[in-house]
């Protein structure tokens, strides 16, 4: 075979779709000023403790408030900001956030030690109890409620999508006299 190998379906890596999120950051709670966090293990600390424990600049090494911001808020990227005290992933798991192809959301996995994605709390309880080695861990330690997107920086040619997010579709019925009724219905996603 001219020295290549194979593809086959038996990998043993997870068919997983490439995290969406490419850098981490916090907002100084003094300045608003927005720093670059350089790991997400970081970041999700930073997160789950941000209503008791603000972040500040000074939280980083040789930072201070009177310092340019790491990474400023613009449509140069879409944004996405994360609830608040979202619990930490648990130990050899990973958090996994992929886009939708028209940035309306994004989509929260959990991958579990073993590689396996995961979509829902349900599937995470059905893993958990399979699986009495994480004995010490429940589905509500995982959180799949997504960051929300800010619309103000989704590409435009995604953002038309008419006034604030909600799309008119006309449905047509058909009546006894077979002549059609038009009605417009709003579909919230």
């Amino acid at each position: 075979m001219d020295g290549q190998t194979p593809k086959t379906s038996s990998s043993k890596k997870p068919n997983v779709a490439k995290s969406s999120i490419d850098v981490y950051a916090a907002q100084c709670d003094e300045c608003k000023k927005w720093r670059v966090i350089h790991s997400e293990e970081e970041y999700e600390e930073i997160r789950s403790k941000i209503s008791t424990e603000p972040f500040y600049c000074n939280k980083k090494s040789g930072v201070t408030c009177d310092d340019a911001a790491d990474i400023e808020y613009s449509a140069s990227r879409t944004w996405v900001i994360d609830k608040p005290d979202l619990p930490k992933t648990p130990e050899g798991f990973r958090r996994h956030l992929v886009a939708r192809k028209d940035y309306s959301k994004l989509d929260t996995y959990y991958i579990t030690p073993k590689g396996k994605r995961l979509r829902s709390r349900n599937e995470m309880a059905a893993f958990l109890k399979q699986n009495r080695k994480y004995e010490g861990l429940s589905a509500s330690d995982f959180d799949f409620a997504p960051p929300k997107v800010m619309e103000d920086t989704v590409p435009e040619i995604f953002s038309k999508r008419g006034s604030d997010s909600v799309r008119k579709k006309i449905k047509m019925t058909k009546n006894e006299d077979k002549s059609a009724d038009i009605t417009g219905e709003e579909d919230f996603e």
